[in-house]
């Protein structure tokens, strides 16, 4: 058990949840942990307009972004050594678990983008979203390939990511591997090199670092409106926040900045709300009460066990739709399962769970739970 547990830690320690690899030592998270009581400043993009009344800019306590709720993302190497040594309860359920999430071909001018004219949302694993809308395309969190050693554990609904042309924003809403993925960077950079890149604050080494020129990138603090090309672009893209961390590697914990998409179509009105990664805190209420009702909201409901490791980072199901009730949300699309085993869950537990409560009154009249297969086009009204 040891051996197996050292060797998934290991592969863990390769992406999200410690951002440490090439036999350096691995920190685990440990759970939230009031700020340092370093010297505090506030950050945000100058050029960029504020959208929440009062908002002065994120917080900064040192070096190390804040979340909404006061706390920073601690870690503790004794938190990684009770995981490595706690036995799963769930070990043989999750070893014998195989599901992966279906997979059908993406459709080939949603590919290529030939035709625009077709509003459509369509998941690509992971958080990894097309969203083509109102004659724009964008992106989110671009992960083709294994990260690391973690190995994907179904295929793409294309053949080639390089076919996947005409993008005009990608967003990346943190910087843990498994959402900003070097190589899938360079393969959309290469495919769309008239995209603009949209991130968190002091992002954009990591996208230069890429390849990806310096001008078409914007960093947006919480709360910040992104300036989009063209004043026909008929959507507005909001950073907003989300409780979570940033590491990468040795030395930079929580320097970069974490966060979600706001996509508001300006003609209907209707909006999209792209979780990214996030644990509870009161950002769901804030956005509600500063932007109203969500129509679309994509959720992340995997990596949630074992909670005291994992509950500070993520949600687990009966959150994700607690967060859609807060948000009075009208569509639910689950994110975040299935594609990297990343934590203690058995492989379709997520999805069941989110399913189960659903369909036992978790949701509202007029709510409902959407659950494509990876590659299917889901229509936005």
């Amino acid at each position: 058990m040891l051996t197996s547990r050292r060797s998934f830690l290991r592969r863990l320690g390769l992406t999200a949840l410690a951002g440490l690899w090439s036999g350096r030592r691995t920190f685990a998270a440990s759970p939230l942990a009031p700020a340092a009581a370093d010297v505090e400043s506030l950050l945000k993009n100058d050029r960029l307009p504020v959208v929440r009344p009062g908002w002065a800019g994120n917080r900064l306590r040192g070096r190390q972004f804040v979340n909404a709720d006061g706390t920073v993302f601690a870690s503790k190497f004794s938190t990684l050594l009770a995981w490595q040594f706690q036995r799963n309860p769930q070990r043989e359920e999750k070893k014998n678990d195989h599901w992966t999430p279906p997979v059908r071909p993406l459709d080939p001018a949603l590919l290529a983008g030939t035709d625009r004219t077709a509003d459509a949302l369509v998941w690509l694993g992971h958080a990894t979203w097309l969203i083509q809308w109102g004659g724009r395309r964008i992106l989110t969190d671009p992960v083709f390939f294994n990260v690391s050693v973690v190995k994907r554990r179904h295929p793409l609904p294309f053949a080639d990511p390089a076919a996947l042309r005409q993008i005009d924003v990608v967003f990346l809403s943190h910087g843990h591997h498994d959402h900003l993925d070097e190589r899938s960077v360079k393969v959309v950079l290469a495919a769309n090199p008239e995209a603009v890149w949209l991130c968190p604050l002091r992002m954009a080494p990591l996208l230069t670092a890429c390849g990806v020129p310096a001008d078409r990138i914007q960093e947006a603090g919480w709360w910040q409106t992104y300036d989009l090309p063209g004043a026909d672009f008929p959507l507005t893209l909001t950073f907003l926040p989300a409780q979570h961390w940033h590491r990468r590697g040795i030395g930079d914990m929580n320097r970069v900045l974490w966060g979600s998409l706001l996509v508001q179509h300006r003609v209907t009105g209707r909006s999209l709300w792209f979780a990214g990664d996030t644990a509870w805190g009161p950002h769901f209420q804030e956005i509600v009460e500063q932007f109203g009702p969500v129509d679309y909201a994509l959720l992340p409901i995997g990596a949630y066990k074992p909670p005291f490791m994992m509950r500070a980072a993520h949600i687990a199901p009966q959150e994700a739709i607690r967060a859609f009730n807060v948000l009075r949300a009208e569509m639910l699309l689950p994110m975040h399962h299935g594609t990297f085993d990343l934590s203690d869950e058995p492989a379709s537990e997520p999805l069941r769970l989110t399913q189960q409560i659903a369909a036992s009154g978790g949701l509202s009249a007029g709510q409902c739970l959407l659950t494509p297969a990876v590659g299917e086009a889901v229509t936005l009204l």
